[in-house]
Parts: structure tokens; sequence; C-alpha cells
């Protein structure tokens, strides 16, 4: 039997699956708990100032980027090439610092993250199926409202699913093999 017979099924039962380890929690109002454990989640990718608008970096430093995901969802995109419900990526942001130790050259991540976003998958929570979240600190954030660019920018330059896979690489290839990679 081919093969794409058989994607609409595991489809549905990905849709219908239990929330995977590490899905996001909600307070009672709407706003998510920042997950506490996330730096001990599947590790993606680090970039190094990277900018999705024209123009210069930030002036005079560097921002370090980490981007993890809860294991539940990874399993279920390593045997598929699709994020399921409840997927939570979490990016951190670190300043860059080329003084420290015996550093003469180069950068590496200091101080502690400048904040955490969370792109969490909910189609029943979220218009679009996903919703983002910024954390300042430990406390509870509400969710970035829909007109912000970052929902237009995932549409668009998402090469799975509206997440940055082409900049994951360990992701990349498992999309690209499951067919469910875009070129962006």
């Amino acid at each position: 039997m081919n093969r794409a017979c058989f994607l609409p099924l595991a489809l549905l039962l990905i849709a219908a699956a239990p929330a995977p380890e590490g899905a996001a929690r909600f307070t009672a109002d709407g706003k998510m708990i920042a997950p506490a454990d996330y730096r001990e989640w599947i590790f993606l990718t680090s970039g190094m100032d990277m900018n999705y608008r024209p123009g210069p970096p930030m002036a005079g430093h560097s921002m370090f980027d980490n981007v993890f995901v809860n294991p539940g969802a990874w399993r279920v995109f390593k045997a598929t090439g699709h994020w399921p419900e409840g997927t939570v990526l979490v990016k951190e942001g670190y300043m860059g610092s080329g003084k420290g130790s015996i550093t003469q050259n180069g950068q590496f991540q200091s101080g502690e993250p400048e904040g955490i976003e969370a792109h969490v998958l909910d189609s029943k929570r979220f218009k679009g199926g996903w919703g983002f979240f910024f954390f300042a600190s430990a406390a509870p954030a509400p969710m970035i409202p829909y007109t912000a660019n970052c929902y237009e920018c995932h549409q668009t330059h998402g090469a799975t699913q509206t997440t940055f896979v082409q900049f994951y690489p360990t992701a990349k290839p498992i999309a690209v093999a499951h067919k469910t990679y875009e070129e962006k």
C-alpha cells in the first residue's frame, strides 16, 4: 500500500494524542506559566546576532539565542516531520561577551537570559494554531497580541508549520525527509 495513504491517519492520530511531555501550562486567565525546566529539553540550535529586520544588529554588543523544544513534541517530530499539538519552542537570549577568564578572542554567552520567548502550538486556544509569549521574569506571561510582527513573520518565513526549522540543524533534515519542509 502507498505510504501516502497513511499520512491523513497519522495526522489524525497526532491531533488526537494527549499533550506531549513538557506541554504548556496556563493560568485560569490564559497567561502562560514559564516552563521552569526548559533547559532540560531538546536543544535545537544556537544563533548569534540573528536579526530578522533590515539594518544592523544591536550596536556595541552581540546577542546569542538558544532554542529548545519539549521532549514529547521532539519525539513526534522525529517520527512524522510535524510538530504535534502541545509543542513548545523556547528561545532564550543572552548577551555576548568577549572579556572574561582566559578569553583572548571570540564571544561567549554571559550573564542571565535577557528573557525567554515561547512559541506554543494549541489549535483550540490560538487563532492559526500558534501563540507567542515573552517572559521577562518567572511570572506568568500574557500572549503577545496577534498584531505583533512575530505572527506574520513566522507565517511568511517559517519552513515547517510556521517554525524556523531552516535554522535548526538537527530538525531540518527530518522535515526534508518527511517532506514537511518548505524552502524559505
